[in-house]
C-alpha cells in the first residue's frame, strides 16, 4: 500500500520566503514539516511507501530525500556522526515522486500519482498538517479493515458558525460510546457517511464534522478521478469524486480531536506548532523558555 502527500502548491501564504523554499520544507524545530508527514504515512501496517507529488518548479523536495554521501562524509570527517546519521534519516525513506506542473485542484493532484498506487487501496495526506504521534492513520486502517476494506476519512469538529468554511460530512454514527449523547461528534465516534456538502450555509449543514485532510481510499478512488470533470473553482475536486464513490462503496467517518494534529499551513499556525513542538520536546523545552527571555516560563504556564 502507499500514501500519496500533494506537494505541489506555491505556498503563497508564506511568501516572500517560498519563492526560493518551499513550504513544506520549512523547519518545525529541527526537520522540515514534509518528513514529519511522511513518517506518519509510514506509520500503519502494510504502508511501504510514499509518493509525493510535485513540481518541476520545486526540486529541493526531491533534492532534500535524496543522499548526500559527501555531506554526510564531511559531517563524519569532523566527528559529527550524530548529525550525519541524522541527516541519512531522511533519504532512507522510501519516498518516490510524481510531478503536478499544473494545478488543476486536489483531486488532479491525487491523479497524478495513480502509477505509484497501482490498483490498492492508498492514503492521502495533506502536507501542511501532521500528526505527532503518528496514530491517526494508523486509527483509521483498523476501522477500514472492520468494515470489509471501506473507504474512511478523518473528521473533527466545527463550532456551528464556521460549518460554511469546510467541507462537512453527512451521515449517521454507527459507533458511539454510550457515555456521550447522540450527537457522535466526540473523538473516536464513527460515522458511515452519506453525503459530502462543500461549504454549506449555516442552516443547512448536516452535521458539524469536517475533513481534516486524512482519507484512505479505495482504488474505485481513482478510477473515478480519472472521469471526473472540474468542480469548484473550475478544479478536479477530490471530494467530487468521494462523492460519487457513495454511489458504489460505503464509506466511513472517524471523529478526531482537532487538537490531535499540528497545523502549518499559514505562518501563525507554523509559529505556534514550532511552540508546541518546542513545549513538548524534553532536549528542547528549557532552551525554548531560555530564549523566548526573562519570566517566559511564567507567563506561559
Amino acid at each position: 500500500m502507499k500514501a500519496i502527500i500533494p506537494a505541489a502548491g506555491l505556498g503563497t501564504r508564506f511568501l516572500p520566503a517560498t519563492r526560493v523554499m518551499p513550504k513544506e520544507l520549512l523547519p518545525v524545530l529541527d526537520k522540515p514539516v514534509i518528513q514529519y508527514v511522511v513518517e506518519e504515512a509510514l506509520e500503519p501496517d502494510g504502508v511501504d511507501g510514499v509518493c509525493i507529488i510535485n513540481s518541476h518548479e520545486k526540486p529541493q523536495i526531491e533534492a532534500y530525500f535524496s543522499v548526500d554521501e559527501d555531506f554526510e562524509a564531511m559531517l563524519a570527517s569532523h566527528g559529527k556522526d550524530a548529525l550525519a546519521a541524522h541527516v541519512h534519516e531522511a533519504s532512507s525513506l522510501p519516498v518516490a515522486f510524481a510531478y503536478q506542473d499544473d494545478p488543476k485542484g486536489l483531486g488532479h493532484a491525487v491523479l497524478c500519482g495513480a502509477e505509484a498506487v497501482g490498483d490498492e487501496p492508498f492514503f492521502v495526506l495533506l502536507g501542511d498538517y501532521f500528526v505527532p504521534d503518528r496514530k491517526m492513520c494508523v486509527r483509521m486502517a483498523d476501522i477500514s479493515a472492520a468494515h470489509g476494506g471501506a473507504s474512511v476519512i478523518a473528521v473533527a469538529p466545527v463550532p456551528e458558525d464556521q460549518v460554511s468554511r469546510y467541507g462537512i460530512i453527512a451521515g449517521e454514527c454507527v459507533g458511539c460510546h454510550p457515555d456521550y449523547d447522540a450527537a457522535g461528534e466526540e473523538e473516536g465516534a464513527v460515522w458511515k457517511v452519506t453525503g459530502l456538502v462543500e461549504k454549506p450555509k449555516r442552516e443547512e449543514a448536516p452535521s458539524h464534522l469536517f475533513i481534516v485532510g486524512r482519507y484512505l481510499l479505495t482504488p474505485r478512488v481513482m478510477e473515478l478521478l480519472r472521469t471526473q470533470t472540474p468542480g469548484a473553482g473550475g478544479e478536479i475536486q477530490l471530494t467530487d469524486a468521494m462523492q460519487r464513490l457513495l454511489a458504489d462503496e460505503e464509506m466511513y467517518a472517524l471523529v478526531v480531536d482537532p487538537d490531535e494534529g499540528c497545523d502549518t499551513g499559514t505562518p501563525a499556525a507554523w509559529a505556534a506548532t514550532n511552540a508546541r513542538m518546542a513545549l513538548a520536546d524534553p532536549a528542547s523545552v528549557d532552551a525554548f523558555y531560555e530564549a523566548l527571555g526573562r519570566d517566559a516560563r511564567d507567563r506561559l504556564g
